[in-house]
């Protein structure tokens, strides 16, 4: 075992390590692209991003485009992007939104470490901390104006706080754990609407597989209730623009119909927003009298119902599409592009791969110790259902991938000490 200076060392270098390179590798996509104002990857969403945070800055409806597009994201990321434009002012360059994620993402390695640490001891924090910091996929999420960064410390939290109040020896530590990790749901929510349902699976999961059924109800409930409070704003607000409750967004149905159509093919191809559009305005002109709700919330509905009755129409599509995006979700190498440098293939797969087969047996290896052990592998079963359903991508495993180099770690630390053991008993054995 490294003495205590030591390891607080080699998590100080980590922390840097995991900073620098984001940062490093943000520097260089902005250097590629010849402009200060430029996304690249992603220019759609990171856009949209943007443009909502200095909505927010200078108190302009919370929209994007036209007026029809007033719950088109949720505020979670264009929030810390207004805080950023409020310090650094209006034209900042994109650059600096980047090295913003690369803080976000080395918050993750320190926030999986002391996950790990609570799990399974210090030796794999630091392993696992190690990991995070140099995984491939995690430093691209950090490099990105996208909303993976900053949601990643909040699904960790939550977990955290979860672990915590399951440990708890009294009731005040119980509800204290379970109303912060609601909490921290609530703002991953905010930032990822995709983490919407996590608390309600988890919880059911824990009602079906834990022998702890009441204490987890009371957790799972005061989550809940907790993550309710903090998205309550959020729904007020959405509930005077539309007259509708919406509970995260209104592309929900645009989503959903994007991987449930009669072109689909599990990858993202939203062309058909515009025909449908125009359906709709047809629709809305033809019809008397005043029309329920907003223009965003009625094409909502519309391409919702239109998923729903192909679905319904075509199960046996439906199946085949599930295995095409559960194979997309988690391919050993890009799904698209197949222009891509051979070298970042190879990076993928070769980090991937290995990556995967030791969170497969730290599970195994842990696979007695209950719920505190699925914790780990909760967010990755959670995001494949939900991408099974919705359209798929290597980018969608990306935050499921840290809570899974935890148990990376963990196969890793048992090989360590059985290395450590061996060693010593060899040389009891020369003594």
């Amino acid at each position: 075992m490294v003495s205590r200076k030591l390891y607080i060392s080699m998590w100080l270098a980590t922390i840097v390590v995991a900073f620098l390179v984001r940062s490093g590798v943000g520097c260089y996509w902005q250097s590629q692209l010849h402009a200060p104002h430029a996304f690249g990857a992603f220019e759609g969403d990171s856009h949209a991003y943007w443009v909502l945070g200095l909505q927010i800055l200078e108190g302009k409806p919370y929209r994007y485009g036209d007026d029809t597009a007033q719950v088109f994201r949720a505020p979670g990321y264009p929030l810390m992007l207004a805080g950023m434009f409020a310090v650094l002012g209006k034209d900042v360059p994109v650059l600096m939104a980047r090295h913003l994620n690369a803080v976000w993402g080395t918050v993750t390695v320190i926030l999986a470490g002391c996950l790990a640490g609570l799990l399974f001891g210090g030796q794999v924090a630091l392993i696992a901390g190690i990991l995070v910091a140099i995984y491939p996929g995690s430093i691209v999420m950090g490099s990105l104006v996208l909303t993976e960064a900053p949601f990643c410390p909040w699904m960790l939290l939550q977990l955290i706080c979860w672990l915590q109040a399951v440990r708890s020896d009294s009731s005040r530590s119980l509800l204290a754990w379970s109303l912060l990790g609601g909490a921290s749901a609530g703002i991953a929510v905010l930032i990822r609407p995709s983490w919407f349902l996590f608390t309600a699976f988890s919880m059911v999961v824990a009602l079906v597989a834990v022998s702890q059924k009441k204490r987890q109800a009371v957790i799972g409930g005061l989550m809940l209730a907790s993550t309710a409070l903090v998205l309550m704003p959020w729904w007020v607000r959405n509930y005077q623009v539309t007259g509708q409750f919406v509970p995260t967004t209104l592309q929900v149905g645009a989503s959903l119909y994007d991987g449930l159509n009669p072109e689909a093919t599990g990858a993202s191809d939203m062309r058909f927003v515009l025909p449908m559009v125009r359906v709709q305005q047809a629709v809305d002109a033809a019809s008397p009298g005043a029309l329920p709700g907003t223009f965003e919330s009625r094409l909502d509905h519309r391409f919702r119902q239109a998923a729903i009755d192909w679905a319904c129409q075509h199960p046996g599509r439906v199946l085949q599409l599930m295995g095409i995006k559960l194979i997309r979700m988690w391919n050993v190498r890009p799904n698209a592009d197949p222009g891509k440098k051979l070298s970042m293939r190879l990076v993928m797969m070769f980090s991937y791969l290995p990556m995967m087969g030791l969170a497969g047996l730290g599970l195994w290896q842990q696979r007695r110790a209950g719920w505190e052990t699925w914790l780990c592998a909760l967010p990755a079963i959670y995001f494949t259902f939900l991408h099974m359903i919705f359209v798929s991508s290597l980018r969608y495993r990306q935050p499921a991938m840290i809570t899974l180099l935890i148990l990376a770690a963990v196969a890793l630390s048992s090989w360590f000490l059985d290395k450590e053991v061996h060693d010593e008993q060899a040389c009891s054995a020369t003594t």
